[in-house]
């Protein structure tokens, strides 16, 4: 879909060159302009080449150690393709990579860091507009949040989903087959053998997860949010489509400079809510909550977990993806996308919100298809008649805690039982397969220190394994608890993001093996069956954990990253941003 004169911003363009940002740097007859022009000139351009044009900036987090990332050389030939067509010049800016899978402790630990270079790289630059190369989980989010940041004429690129792995008769999907085949491998119901074919064949291609993971979750939130071209959430990485979108993309780019569409005219509540919308009737990932407060927050919009608990009441889940679901990214494109989805639930959005598309989200969306009924069903017949995620509150988490209850065991949704407590990840991998461990079905497993302070960094430990003499009798799923997250690709009947975090204090630092924790996802509440003078009494014998960090970027994230419930964005980035340009002119 091209701009059209349909959009405010595309009526009558001023294309007078004096108008651009870069002309700042290359317009005037002074010594300092001259120095920036035969800087480019050094390179081998002309004037033909970036005077009077758009300087179109591509941000892209191509790395060796990023697998999803791989195809992002050629993709970046693709959109600088698109950028000279449309008449303007393209730089390419490499920029923190983070790749899920290798980075350690956790990529979350970055994604502020990642905000950061983002937002003072558009900013420093002579930059007109920029294509955002992404994602791999918090590269989505942390080049969505700098773009916010520094509100220049921005457009997203998703990295696209791989295609569908294969295993004898068995079509895998990322991340969710390696949990159910370990459970059973663990069980000894596969042999060492079939894990080395498995692991062979599950990363098919280039692109990110093919189920409904972060990833994948987030790219449909960044087309529902207005900030992609249409379809480019659901496209497969590897597709000869994804090296049209990139070239569009390119294309679309040079015109957001000329009309100077910017993100702050793009996120609104209204959006936001769209946004959440979106996440919800995909079933997607529990990380999306904190991702979306935390965009919100770079815009200067208040959002609480509240909304989207109300949120989560009225919107139906309708795409059949794994790990909730049944199928894979691949299919859902092939049945028409996230735009035929969304067109089924006009009546649950805000379609008059502008998109960098130039049209709005009504008019993006309208007249697209469901071509499978099957993978993207219909309104009569959905997967879930509300959306499978909700929050809880209670003693236990007064700021909240989060449970994917469509990825849960039903009989488990209302739950009573005894905690077995685990003080760190560590303590819990070295003592959880233990034959004499003091566990049973009805156990509730709980884990502390693994929040944004205390893990470090908020990792995705929250699919808590299950112990091996249980697997070994039948047992797939049990309630499990923490101040972690857990990977979009996850299932089972885990909660997440208990805020505020154990490491601050928070209730789940003074929970003891054996005491009783009832869930009741109903009534959307979780209590922790101790009395309030035993709970006073054990606060009064607690020490706050030694501080781990004190050099460097990880001392920062720990003087300044807020909880859970709050984004997890650092306290001097929220609230929109003043006006911050250069002062070299």
């Amino acid at each position: 879909m091209s701009s059209s004169n349909q959009s405010p911003f595309s009526a009558n363009i001023d294309r007078d060159p004096s108008r651009l940002r870069s002309a700042k740097w290359f317009a005037p007859d002074d010594v300092r302009s001259f120095g920036h022009r035969s800087r480019m000139k050094q390179m081998g351009w002309g004037d033909a080449d970036f005077r009077d044009k758009p300087i179109v900036a591509i941000l892209n987090t191509w790395s060796d150690l990023n697998t999803c990332h791989s195809h992002f050389r050629e993709r970046a030939q693709d959109v600088r393709r698109g950028i000279l067509q449309a008449g303007g010049c393209p730089v390419e800016v490499p920029v923190m990579s983070l790749g899920e899978m290798l980075m350690k402790p956790t990529t979350m630990l970055y994604r502020n860091l990642l905000a950061m270079e983002t937002e003072e790289v558009l900013r420093c630059h002579p930059i007109d507009s920029v294509v955002l190369m992404g994602g791999c989980d918090k590269t989505v989010p942390g080049l969505l949040m700098g773009a916010i940041s520094a509100d220049l004429p921005a457009i997203f690129l998703p990295a696209g989903p791989m295609l569908k792995g294969r295993w004898k008769n068995e079509t895998l999907g990322s991340g969710s087959d390696v949990w159910k085949y370990w459970a059973e491998r663990s069980a000894g119901n596969l042999c060492d053998g079939a894990w080395g074919e498995i692991e062979n064949c599950i990363a098919r291609s280039a692109g990110t997860c093919m189920t409904m993971g972060t990833a994948s979750t987030m790219a449909c939130v960044a087309e529902a949010l207005g900030m992609t071209l249409p379809g480019a959430a659901c496209t497969p990485a590897v597709m000869a489509e994804h090296g049209r979108l990139g070239s569009a993309t390119g294309r679309r780019a040079v015109e957001l400079a000329w009309e100077q569409l910017k993100p702050s005219h793009i996120i609104s509540p209204e959006s936001i809510d769209n946004a959440i919308t979106a996440q919800f009737t995909i079933a997607g990932s529990t990380n999306a909550i904190v991702h979306i407060i935390a965009l919100a927050g770079r815009a200067g919009l208040p959002l609480t977990l509240d909304r989207f608990d109300e949120l989560s009441r009225r919107v139906p889940v309708l795409g059949d993806i794994r790990p909730s679901g049944r199928y894979l990214m691949e299919d859902m494109y092939d049945a028409g996308g996230l735009g035929a989805l969304l067109n089924q639930i006009q009546d649950l959005l805000n379609i008059d919100c502008p998109t960098v598309s130039g049209h709005t989200l009504g008019e993006q969306i309208a007249g697209q298809q469901v071509l499978n009924p099957e993978v993207i069903r219909p309104r009569t017949h959905p997967v879930s008649a509300s959306g499978g995620t909700c929050i809880l509150r209670g003693n236990l988490a007064p700021d909240g805690c989060v449970i994917k209850t469509l990825a849960a065991a039903p009989r488990l949704l209302q739950h009573r039982g005894p905690a077995l407590v685990f003080d760190s990840y560590a303590e819990l991998k070295q003592m959880i397969d233990d034959s004499d461990l003091p566990v049973t079905a009805d156990s509730i497993i709980v884990l502390r220190s693994a929040g944004p302070l205390g893990a470090p960094g908020f990792p995705e430990w929250g699919m808590l394994p299950i112990p091996k003499k249980l697997l070994q009798a039948g047992v797939r799923d049990m309630v499990r608890i923490s101040d972690a997250r857990m990977s979009g690709t996850s299932y089972g009947t885990c909660v997440l993001h208990v805020s505020p975090e154990s490491h601050l204090g928070g209730p789940l630092a003074l929970v003891r093996t054996g005491d009783e924790i009832e869930l009741d996802t109903a009534q959307r509440r979780i209590h922790w069956h101790v009395s309030d003078d035993e709970i006073a009494r054990r606060r009064a014998v607690w020490k706050p954990p030694a501080v781990k960090w004190q050099r460097g970027y990880q001392a920062l994230f720990a003087q300044h990253v807020t909880q859970a419930h709050q984004g997890c964005d650092f306290d001097f980035l929220s609230g929109s941003s003043p006006d911050c340009e250069p002062d070299i002119f």
